[in-house]
């Protein structure tokens, strides 16, 4: 199974989950303080929210964050990154990451416009936010995110 990801920057947490709640017909699959993600069956999309109080990118509340496409086979996310870099896209090869509550493989670039994309596995659930890099920030093709959760010292990723 693979899907897309969409990733959004909201100011109200409480109110974006009741509004995407109804939107989709479905609760989050993952709820924490600054952050819900639904695993939406139809349409096949994992939705992801990011509360976010301050920001040094260009995360406006409402905003898109980033993109991405969750894979399920393992191995899939090293195969893209090679993909990716045949294509000289320069892919950021991340494995074994924590980062929005889960440890993760991850491959990410970022479109001539700055939109970072991710293609992503879950490996587990993680009970905390750890970040993936020694100052707090997430990174995308080595650009640096602020992804810091409102209410939170620690960064969340998706």
């Amino acid at each position: 199974m693979a899907r897309v990801q969409l990733a959004l920057n909201v100011a109200d947490m409480d109110a974006a989950v009741e509004f995407y709640s109804k939107l989709f017909g479905v609760q989050p699959a993952k709820r924490h303080p600054g952050y819900a993600n639904f695993a939406i069956a139809d349409p096949p999309l994992k939705l992801v929210l990011i509360e976010r109080v301050d920001r040094r990118s260009n995360g406006a509340a409402g905003a898109l964050d980033h993109l991405g496409v969750e894979v399920s086979i393992p191995g899939e996310v090293r195969d893209a990154a090679l993909r990716l870099a045949d294509e000289g896209l320069d892919p950021d090869l991340q494995e074994g990451t924590t980062c929005c509550y889960a440890v993760q493989d991850k491959a990410w670039v970022t479109d001539p416009d700055g939109t970072p994309w991710e293609i992503y596995m879950v490996l587990a659930d993680a009970p905390r936010e750890t970040g993936l890099s020694g100052d707090g920030l997430c990174r995308t093709s080595g650009q640096p995110l602020d992804m810091t959760v409102a209410g939170s010292s620690g960064p969340a990723c998706c």
